[in-house]
């Protein structure tokens, strides 16, 4: 069924400052150079200005700072949040219980909420507990002891390891895998390497995404814990008895070493890494491919190999490009002074 709103309730939805018909009707979500009469769009840049006046969209979502001349436009402080704000109710629907595919494989002693959807070729070990409203799509793997909160979607071909608890509305995408070994040896003096048991577990907290094929390993001892608003995206490795705090970013191919610690609302660029056994304060933000080696304080700005603040770094890899002209410089200065030497050390004519 259409969901229909009048731009008033849209522009309450998101706090936002109505310009134009309050009672225009909106049935859906465009972007400006595609968005047709019942949609609505956004604009954050001036430099899609053009696109905007020319846009088919019903209405527009407008950054506080961009003027515009359009019939029917509502200002907001971020068009970015309002967007996905108003996307998101567009494409909510109700949760469709599927119930259990007849190749699926299900375990002793299992508790399941009385609306689920368990897909083909699921395995579920024994005594997992699964909430209400979970969909388990095909081909995924759980362990057992597992625990999946309410709402929660794990999408085809994830396996989640055994004695692992998930939150409510976690999403995990397709071909990851949570629980598995840390990475823990011993090696003895013959240079072998004996494995270290990895007798711990995960937990996810509420509200968390993870990325297709991203791994989060079991502790050692204890617990890998991912806390509650935390949105990791592809390809992203997390270490044993790594702690990463709530509602933290991290972008594809992050990698966090063992019994590392992340404070709240950290954010690590495409690539990052961290080493092990060190504690990253709230709010840092780390540009991608940098490497964190040491111990930083809330609110830090990253950026390098090693990471040190990020306006330092920048001006030494701006510094670094001027080399070669540097060091043409530095040979032309050594030249004069040898000849000036030469010339000290000639025998005096006069003498």
């Amino acid at each position: 069924m259409e969901k229909k709103l009048t731009l008033e309730t849209l522009a309450r939805m998101v706090e936002g400052e109505l310009s134009g018909d309050p009672s225009l009707e909106i049935s859906g979500f465009g972007p400006l150079d595609s968005a047709g009469p019942g949609d609505i769009s956004f604009l954050v840049d001036v430099k899609y200005y053009d696109q905007a006046v020319e846009s088919g969209a019903a209405a527009i979502l407008v950054g506080k700072k961009i003027a515009v001349e359009v019939d029917n436009f509502v200002r907001v402080d971020d068009a970015y949040l309002a967007s996905a704000i108003i996307q998101n109710h567009f494409l909510a629907h109700p949760f469709d219980a599927g119930g259990i595919h007849d190749s699926a494989v299900i375990g002793q002693n299992c508790r399941f909420g009385k609306e689920i959807t368990i897909g083909a070729q699921v395995v579920i070990g024994d005594r997992v507990t699964l909430g209400e409203q979970v969909e388990i799509c095909a081909g995924v793997v759980i362990g057992p002891d597992v625990t999946i909160g309410d709402g929660s979607t794990i999408k085809s071909n994830v396996t989640i390891e055994y004695g692992c608890e998930l939150g409510e509305r976690v999403v995990i995408h397709p071909g990851c895998v949570i629980g598995s070994d840390g990475y823990g040896y011993a090696t003895d003096k013959r240079g072998f390497h004996v494995k270290r048991p990895q007798l711990g577990t995960v937990k996810i907290g509420d509200d968390v995404e993870i990325g297709a094929n991203s791994c989060v390993d079991r502790a050692t001892f204890g617990v890998t814990w991912i806390k509650s608003g935390t949105k990791i995206d592809n390809l992203v490795q997390v270490g044993h008895n790594v702690v990463v705090g709530e509602n933290s970013l991290l972008v594809a191919q992050v990698g966090i070493a063992g019994s590392t610690t992340l404070g709240r609302n950290v954010v690590m660029g495409g690539q990052a890494g961290a080493v092990g056994h060190i504690s990253v304060g709230d709010g840092t933000m780390v540009a991608g491919m940098s490497a964190i080696h040491g111990n930083q304080p809330a609110g830090a700005r990253l950026a390098g190999i090693p990471a040190i603040e990020g306006r330092q770094w920048f001006k030494s890899a701006t510094a670094f490009s001027k080399l070669p002209e540097l060091l043409k410089d530095v040979r032309k200065i050594k030249k004069v002074l040898a000849s000036r030497e030469d010339q000290d050390e000639s025998p005096n004519k006069e003498g």
